[in-house]
């Protein structure tokens, strides 16, 4: 009878081993698709935004506080203004500066990290100056630079663009770190292949998932230190309409026209939670730890 018992058993681990794993892909795929189908959906509204039937500058005080209607689906402002064509501009606004900010960060924090982890001679210093300035808060430093170079998108960018280089720097350094001592690696090295053939064919491709992972990160976190330092009046030029300048002039209504900070506020909250859970579907497909994880627990649960 144990026998038995136990040969069913060894027939049904494996099988649940494998719907585990077929749930945890499933799951993974599922958020890699819904949040890529969400990101495109703002980036085609966004594409659009020229094309826009009524123009997000044009005002007309006879249709101010407006609320949302057939006529103005979503709203107007104080000064008459389309709150749905500058909620669309304003997505124009957002994703070309987190995609500054992400394309920016990656190309200066994949140099460094690399430089750090692979040439130890000059890790100690340059992670110092890393450590500096990520000690700083980086909506602080963004707002003392953006005081001194002035509000417009490009020094935008690079205000947001020097607090997020360290964090970028540091996933790589830690996954040229790892793969360093690789016996491909070691190979290579003793191949006498020259520094730049083995960080760029052997190193880089495997740092390639975490990069990935954290740049989504920074895109999202580029996204919220544009609209808060356009809350603050320290972001784009006034007269632009992003979600964070729209916000702010939404605030002084908000009993009165709550649509007018509703809805900006809402596409931001939409578009941040859709790149972050694309961040972590992407961590659980790059990272095999955390899919064993996720394996061996659904493992335990079948049993």
């Amino acid at each position: 009878m144990s026998a038995g018992a136990d040969a069913v058993d060894s027939i049904e681990e494996p099988l649940s081993g494998r719907a585990a794993d077929s749930r945890s892909g499933f799951g993974v795929h599922r958020a890699l698709i819904a949040s890529s189908v969400v990101l495109l959906a703002f980036v085609a509204v966004a594409a659009l935004a020229p094309y826009s039937l009524v123009d997000p500058a044009q005002i007309d005080p006879l249709v101010r506080l407006r609320p949302p209607s057939m006529e103005t689906p979503f709203g107007t402002d104080h000064l008459g203004r389309s709150v749905l064509s500058r909620t669309i501009s304003g997505a124009r606004v957002s994703l070309a500066v987190g995609a500054g900010v992400m394309m920016a960060t990656s190309v200066i924090g994949v140099a460094v990290g690399i430089i750090c982890g692979y040439f130890r001679r000059v890790d100690g210093i340059l992670m110092r100056v890393m450590d500096a300035v990520m000690a700083a808060p980086a909506i602080l430093l963004a707002i003392a630079l953006m005081a001194l170079s002035g509000p417009s998108i490009g020094n935008l960018v690079i205000a947001i663009t020097l607090p997020e280089v360290p964090r970028m720097a540091r996933v790589v350094r830690a996954s040229v770190l790892s793969l360093r001592g690789r016996t491909f690696v070691e190979a290579a090295i003793t191949a006498g292949c020259s520094a730049p053939t083995i960080l760029l064919r052997h190193i880089l491709p495997g740092a390639v998932g975490p990069m990935m992972v954290q740049a989504t990160y920074v895109f999202a976190s580029a996204m919220i230190i544009e609209a808060v330092l356009s809350f603050l009046g320290a972001g784009t030029p006034p007269a632009t309409p992003s979600w964070g300048n729209m916000m702010a002039e939404g605030r002084q209504y908000l009993q009165r026209a709550p649509w007018i900070l509703a809805f900006p506020g809402g596409a931001l909250t939409i578009i941040v939670l859709a790149v972050n859970l694309l961040g972590d579907a992407l961590r659980d497909r790059f990272d095999p730890r955390l899919m064993r994880t996720a394996i061996s627990g659904g493992k335990m649960r079948a049993r």
